[in-house]
């Protein structure tokens, strides 16, 4: 019976937190491409992109309410496809909320594509995101027509939206599109299943990249150093994967404090960007940033 009432207990002060964070920190500020730095590189990817931003949103069914779509502006007039981001909204931070995120990577060169869904921990949001992008560069009468790069796809997610990046290339049916993974302290796996988020790390094959920080709510219940540790050895070993923490920050704050980095991994992993690539090296930039901490690359 204690035991129990401990995991009620547990689950309703988790949701609490969730609901807090989800009012107060974890929306995206005006000016956050001019936040602290701690590299020259990560300067550079919080910056603007080249690429004027153009965004549309369409009605969607269900609880997703709308597909909201940001992409370069010269993208009708480019010869060329663009790669995408399939955004996993965190708890109570649905795509318009963190549209500034959005515009950033499109200033960037990368289509970027949410929903108004709350509850995307299975990845059936981003599942269906993916197809309407898919459907759209198949339609000669679309904007989108021949302008997606099917072999440069990427997920992101926050928090609750990290629990469904993982599903989303994992056990989602179009799983194999994806190359590459961000979560941003996303729910460690003990408290996901206490919520019945449920995810298996083991199943991932495409290079992963976590991040999370030291902050009270992400060390004391998210995702806790030795949760994300956890999480990180779960994914297999032959995995391309890397994690790191940030040491001013706390849980909303991971939605953008990272960016520059998460902009820098998407350019390497999607658009093989040599100078991007270079963070990640062992002793490169990453590695050497006092604004990060417990970083792990295999």
């Amino acid at each position: 019976m204690k035991k129990v009432l401990r995991i009620i207990l547990f689950i309703v002060i988790a949701i609490a937190l969730f609901f807090v964070y989800s009012i107060i920190k974890p929306v995206v500020p005006h000016h956050y491409e001019s936040g602290k730095t701690g590299g020259e590189l990560e300067k550079k990817y919080l910056a603007h992109g080249s690429h004027a931003v153009t965004h549309i949103s369409v009605k969607a069914m269900q609880n997703f309410h709308s597909y909201e779509i940001y992409y370069p502006s010269d993208l009708p007039s480019s010869h060329t496809s663009c790669p995408v981001i399939v955004v996993s909204n965190g708890t109570g931070v649905k795509a318009k909320k963190a549209s500034r995120m959005f515009a950033h990577f499109a200033s960037w060169g990368f289509i970027t594509i949410g929903t108004e869904e709350e509850y995307s921990w299975n990845g059936f949001s981003s599942h269906m995101a993916l197809q309407y992008l898919l459907k759209e560069n198949s339609d000669t009468n679309s904007i989108f027509y021949q302008k997606i790069n099917t072999d440069a796809i990427g997920a992101l997610g926050h928090s609750q939206g990290g629990v469904g990046v993982f599903n989303a290339v994992t056990v989602m049916p179009d799983a194999s599109l994806y190359k590459t993974a961000v979560a941003e302290s996303p729910t460690a796996m003990d408290l996901s299943d206490a919520l019945e988020w449920h995810y298996d790390p083991s199943l991932v094959k495409i290079l992963t990249f976590i991040l999370s920080s030291t902050g009270s709510t992400d060390e004391n219940t998210v995702i806790p150093l030795k949760s994300l540790q956890k999480l990180y050895d779960a994914i297999p070993d032959d995995v391309e994967k890397i994690m790191v923490r940030r040491k001013d920050a706390d849980h909303g704050n991971m939605l953008y404090y990272a960016d520059g980095y998460v902009t820098a991994w998407f350019l390497y992993q999607l658009c093989g960007d040599k100078e991007a690539a270079s963070i990640f090296a062992r002793t490169d930039e990453l590695s050497s940033n006092p604004l990060y901490t417990d970083l792990k690359i295999r």
